[in-house]
C-alpha cells in the first residue's frame, strides 16, 4: 500500500475497528508497566512463559533435546531477551528474526544523586541516548529501577506511578526571569549539569547539617531498607510518570514513553506468540543500549545472540562452528525500529514523497543513516521485492519513508550490527510524532499493521 492510497484505516469494517483496539489496550498496559529495559525484560519472560517458552538456561542444566516446534527464551542479564521458535528445516538453512530494542531516552541517576542545597534535596542525573533537554523540565516523573546491595540482594524501586504515590521533578527558571535564558540556544536553554530532580524539602528533626537529605534518607531506608551507599550499585531511572493514554477526541493514537522501541518490541512479540510450527526457526530479539550505540554486554554488538544462536543449535543437535555462521548468513531480519511521521507543524525538516504518515500502516526504511547516509545499512532491493510481496499477500499496509530530507539529519539502528553476518536486513517500523520526547505519539492502525507485518514475514520470508 503506498502512500497515495487510502488510509490504513478504511480497510477495517466496524469489527475489525473493534480489534485495532483491543489490541492497543494490550500494547497500553506493557507500555505503562514497561518503563525500562528490566521492567520490559521481566514483563516478556511473564508473557513468553504463559504460551510455552522454556528457559534455556533450565533446558541446557537438565541436558534436555530440542526439537520443531519447541519455544525457548534466553535472558541477558535481565535487560535483553531473545525467544526461539525451533523450525522444521535445519537452522543452518537460516532463521527469520525480528529483532527490535526495548531501551529508550532517558535520565540516569549518578552514582553518587543525593545532595542538599537551601533546604531542598535534589538527585543528580546524567541523561541517556538523544533527548531535547528543555523537555524534561516542569514534567510530572517518575523513579523506576533496581538497587543492589552488597549482600547480594536486589531491591525493586518504581516511585510515582501509583496514584497514591508522589511525583518528582525538575524545576524550569519563571518567565519573568528568563530574558538571558530565553536568548540562548535551544541546546543550551538547559544544561545537562542542571537536570537536577527535586524530591524533598521537609528536614530530619534533630539533624544540624543536611537535614532533608537524611530525611530522604531515612524514608528510603524505612521502605527499602536502603542506605546513602546503594546508590552506588543502583541503577536508577528518571522517565516520565503516569500511564500510556489514548490520544485525539477520536482515540485513534497512542500517547506513550518509551514507543521508541518498545512499540516495535511488542508487536513483533505479539506477532512471535501467533506463530506455532514453522519451517525456519523464528527469531524474537530485544536488545539494550541502541540509544548509545548498541554497546556493552545488552547491547546488540555483544557476543549474546551469536553465543545463543550456538546454545539453540547445540540443543537440536546440529552444532557445529560452520553451520552457526550459515545459520546466520542465510537468515533474514527486520529490524524492526521506529520512524518519524510526517508533521505538518513541521513540514520544512521531510520531504513529502518520501515521508512516512499516520494511518498509512508499517514503513520500511531502505536506508538510515546521515548526510550521505552514513552508518546505515542500505537494503537490498531483492529482499525488498520479497517483503512487498509477503505484505500483499497478507494484506498488511505498509509504506516507505526515510528520515528526513537529505541534509536534515538522520540516525541509526541495530540493522547494520546484524548485517555484519552477511544477511538480509532491512529497517522496519511504526512511524512516530515527537520521536524521543518524553511522551511520543503514534497510530493505533499502525501499531495494529506492524503486529501483522511482522506476524506474515514470520509465517512467508
Amino acid at each position: 500500500m503506498s502512500k497515495n492510497e487510502k488510509c490504513a484505516w478504511e480497510k477495517y469494517d466496524e469489527q475489525g475497528i473493534k480489534e485495532i483496539f483491543d489490541f492497543n489496550e494490550g500494547y497500553k498496559n506493557f507500555m505503562s508497566l514497561c518503563k525500562t529495559e528490566r521492567e520490559c525484560v521481566k514483563e516478556t519472560i511473564r508473557i513468553a512463559e504463559e504460551n510455552g517458552y522454556k528457559n534455556l538456561d533450565d533446558v541446557i542444566k537438565n541436558g534436555e533435546a530440542l526439537k520443531a516446534g519447541d519455544k525457548v527464551y534466553a535472558n541477558n542479564m535481565d535487560k535483553a531477551i531473545a525467544l526461539f521458535i525451533v523450525g522444521e528445516r535445519p537452522m543452518e538453512d537460516g532463521m527469520k528474526i525480528l529483532g527490535a530494542h526495548i531501551d529508550s531516552p532517558r535520565l540516569d541517576l549518578k552514582q553518587n544523586p543525593l545532595y542538599e542545597d537551601t533546604d531542598l534535596a535534589l538527585l543528580e542525573t546524567h541523561y541517556y541516548g538523544g533527548i531535547k533537554k528543555y523537555q524534561w523540565v516542569t514534567l510530572p516523573l517518575a523513579i523506576h529501577g533496581v538497587v543492589c546491595k552488597k549482600d547480594g540482594t536486589k531491591v525493586d524501586i518504581v516511585i510515582g506511578e501509583d496514584d497514591n504515590d508522589p511525583v518528582i521533578g525538575i524545576s524550569d527558571l519563571l518567565v519573568h526571569l528568563a530574558q538571558t535564558q530565553q536568548e540562548k540556544k535551544a541546546n543550551k536553554v538547559i544544561e545537562g549539569e542542571d537536570l537536577n530532580v527535586l524530591v524533598g524539602s521537609i528536614p530530619l528533626k534533630g539533624e544540624e547539617k543536611d537535614a532533608v537529605k537524611a530525611n530522604i534518607l531515612k524514608i528510603l531506608n524505612d521502605k527499602y531498607g536502603i542506605e546513602e551507599e546503594d546508590f552506588l550499585s543502583a541503577e536508577l531511572e528518571i522517565v516520565p510518570a503516569g500511564k500510556a493514554r489514548d490520544y485525539g477526541i477520536d482515540r485513534s493514537m497512542v500517547m506513550a514513553y518509551g514507543h521508541d522501541d518498545r512499540v516495535c518490541s511488542y508487536s513483533s512479540l505479539m506477532a512471535m506468540l501467533k506463530v506455532d510450527k514453522i519451517d525456519k526457526t523464528c527469531v524474537c530479539l530485544l536488545v539494550d543500549k541502541e540509544e548509545i550505540g548498541s554497546v556493552g554486554a545488552t547491547g546488540m554488538q555483544s557476543k549474546f545472540f551469536e553465543n545463543t544462536v550456538a546454545e539453540v543449535m547445540d540443543r537440536v543437535g546440529d552444532y557445529s562452528d560452520i553451520k552457526l555462521r550459515r545459520a546466520l548468513k542465510n537468515s533474514k531480519m527486520l529490524s524492526s525500529d521506529v520512524s518519524a511521521a510526517f508533521d505538518p507543524n513541521y513540514p520544512s525538516v521531510m520531504e513529502k514523497k518520501n515521508s512516512a504518515y499516520f494511518g498509512k500502516g508499517l514503513v520500511f526504511n531502505k536506508y538510515t543513516g546521515s548526510r550521505g547516509k552514513g552508518g546505515c545499512n542500505d537494503a537490498n532491493p531483492e529482499f525488498i521485492a520479497e517483503l512487498r510481496a509477503i505484505m500483499d499477500k497478507h494484506d498488511v499496509a505498509f509504506q516507505t519513508a526515510e528520515l528526513g530530507k537529505v541534509d536534515q539529519g538522520g540516525g541509526g539502528t541495530i540493522a547494520y550490527i546484524l548485517a555484519n553476518y552477511n544477511m538480509e536486513v532491512i529497517d522496519c517500523g511504526v512511524a512516530l510524532h515527537n520521536m524521543h520526547a518524553p511522551w511520543e505519539v503514534a497510530s493505533k492502525v499502525d501499531i495494529y499493521e506492524a503486529m501483522k507485518g511482522y506476524y506474515a514475514f514470520l509465517l512467508e520470508a
